[in-house]
């Protein structure tokens, strides 16, 4: 990606309460903020990095956002799964380039965001279909037009069968997914993985039941706590608020 910010770039500006304000470049359009404006104009064809000023002088930096800083500023119609939780998720279910990747529900797109930034290619099932257009915008928006040859997003209802077949992984995020796992049985390769993201822990013992009697093993669930730290100067301690539950993390991989 080249340093300097280029039209129809995805951009973050930052002011100096670290505040974080998100668009896309185009020629003739402006920021407006409290503390001023800023034109499109003034930040296409500078270098990343760069500190631009608006009309009443207030220091702002522009970069382009991380993946975790846009799942928490874009467009949205469901919960999202959380930053947090993204990257747990793509290390327990080892998402990698080429793996070929079934998830259902995908809501705004988050979790198909980091799986497609690592190379997978993403059958998804969604029930509602302004969902389904929201996630292929906010993918597009991120990951650009040719992430979406390596999305495929299907209106229905993973809980009445899936079509296909030799999955590397599926990957759930529903409010009973103990329904898809006879039906990921017959999805999965033997050795691939599911894993599911549930708000509850007694959804996660249904989901445990369905996998034990459904021949996977190595079944485990976690959570992730995030907890951040003020440190200014000498004055060092955990911050008042943090991150607590937000899901558990289910995974299992499929037996022969």
């Amino acid at each position: 990606m080249k340093p300097e910010l280029v039209e129809g770039d995805l951009v973050q500006l930052i002011d100096n309460k670290g505040r974080r304000y998100q668009g896309v470049l185009e020629a003739g359009k402006e920021f407006h903020f409290h503390s001023g404006i800023i034109a499109h104009e003034d930040l296409i064809g500078i270098p990343e990095g760069s500190t631009i000023r608006s009309s009443r002088r207030q220091n702002y930096l522009v970069v382009r956002p991380t993946l975790g800083e846009f799942v928490l500023k874009m467009p949205r119609g469901a919960q999202v799964i959380y930053p947090k939780d993204l990257g747990p998720i793509l290390m327990l279910a080892d998402i990698g380039e080429g793996m070929r990747v079934l998830e259902s529900g995908v809501g705004s797109g988050a979790l198909s965001m980091a799986m497609l930034r690592c190379g997978a290619e993403i059958t998804g099932y969604e029930l509602r279909e302004d969902f389904a257009n929201r996630a292929r915008a906010n993918v597009e928006r991120f990951l650009g037009e040719e992430a979406l040859q390596r999305y495929r997003v299907e209106l229905r209802d993973c809980y009445e069968g899936v079509d296909e077949v030799d999955l590397d992984r599926v990957v759930l995020d529903l409010p009973e997914p103990w329904r898809v796992v006879p039906h990921a049985v017959g999805a999965l390769r033997p050795g691939g993985i599911l894993l599911a993201y549930t708000p509850s822990i007694m959804q996660v013992t249904q989901l445990h039941d369905a996998l034990d009697e459904h021949g996977f093993f190595a079944t485990g669930t976690l959570e992730v706590m995030n907890r951040t730290w003020h440190v200014e100067g000498q004055a060092v301690r955990p911050d008042h608020r943090m991150v607590a539950h937000t899901g558990f993390l289910t995974h299992a991989r499929l037996g022969t």
